[in-house]
């Protein structure tokens, strides 16, 4: 398994990250020796603010009913009694015009449901996770996505906007994205306004992470470059 500790400094270094990223891992059974989630919370991505803050944990389905759009960006199915809660939550979103009803469909949505959902910081993952999430400054995500296209790890995905969780599965399926977040997470996760996400799949972080490296290294000297050529050439 990969040195996640060193991993993780190396990120919170190069990136100035203010917080732990989350190791995501969708498992078949308990992780041993991890606690079960206890309580309540509105959303999926509130166990990300969890997580980032120090927690490890995981989750079952109905730990993740409170929110119908993230269930289903998750393939979690809503029992019976609570199956109108998607439709209805589009349906608000429709008439806000903050959302079409067509866009729905194009939500990129877990293969298959997980039995367990395993949150950690990237530090203290007790298993290889499937997706790393994290939030840093524009300028600090700017080198990430250099360091994946340098890595061939890189998405052709646009940026994404909500649900923020749809990161998820979209890093799984075309590799790292990155995410504006939506107001809803924003809200349940605290991330500030001058934040955005990235979402790596766990067999991409090692490479991503080497990348990144270079790139830091190569922007600090090119930025040293360009300040001499506006201060030679700038005339207003």
């Amino acid at each position: 398994m990969p040195d996640y500790p060193t991993l993780e400094n190396q990120l919170r270094e190069s990136l100035n990250l203010m917080h732990a990223p989350v190791a995501i891992t969708f498992l078949k059974d308990p992780p041993a020796g991890v606690e079960k989630f206890v309580g309540i919370e509105p959303s999926g991505c509130s166990f990300w603010r969890l997580a980032s803050n120090g927690r490890t944990f995981y989750t079952v389905p109905s730990d993740h009913y409170n929110c119908p759009v993230g269930a289903h960006t998750h393939k979690i199915e809503l029992p019976p009694d609570r199956a109108n809660e998607l439709p209805d939550i589009l349906g608000v979103m429709t008439n806000l015009g903050y959302l079409k009803m067509e866009e729905v469909p194009g939500i990129p949505v877990l293969p298959q449901t997980p039995k367990f959902i395993l949150y950690a910081p990237l530090a203290a993952t007790p298993v290889d996770p499937a997706v790393v999430l994290l939030a840093a400054a524009p300028s600090k995500l700017m080198l990430l996505e250099e360091a994946a296209i340098r890595a061939g790890l890189g998405s052709k995905l646009p940026l994404l906007a909500r649900p923020t969780c749809m990161a998820i599965p979209a890093a799984l399926g075309h590799g790292m994205v990155t995410s504006a977040g939506c107001i809803g997470n924003r809200v349940y996760t605290d991330l500030p306004d001058g934040e955005l996400y990235s979402a790596i799949p766990g067999s991409a972080l090692q490479p991503i992470v080497n990348a990144l490296q270079t790139v830091v290294s190569a922007n600090t000297a090119l930025e040293q470059y360009h300040r001499g050529r506006r201060a030679q050439l700038a005339t207003a």
